[in-house]
């Protein structure tokens, strides 16, 4: 996958984890981009250890699975995110 792959699904998928699980996140456009490509990074690893058994952060299965992936992830990173926001206030 190219990196402009990684950023318009990162994009896609860090808007939808943002509205799927709200909070006082903050960031604009950028933050929402670098959610959803560390998202997509998570996501394809996890899926790739638990599918094929193998670490790769490939984003496999074509273009609906790796955006279902990177939601996955973005969800999962921005719930540790909140957490760990959590802990400072």
């Amino acid at each position: 996958m190219t990196i402009i792959f990684y950023l318009v699904v990162g994009l896609i998928a860090g808007a939808i984890a943002k509205l799927i699980l709200p909070g006082k996140q903050g960031g604009g456009i950028l933050a929402t981009i670098v959610l959803g490509v560390i998202g997509a990074l998570v996501g394809g690893l996890l899926g790739n250890l638990i599918i094929h058994g193998n670490f790769s952060f490939a984003l496999t299965g074509g273009w609906f699975w790796s955006v279902v992936t990177a939601i996955v992830g973005s969800l999962i990173v921005l719930f540790v995110y909140g957490k760990l926001q959590g802990r400072k206030a």
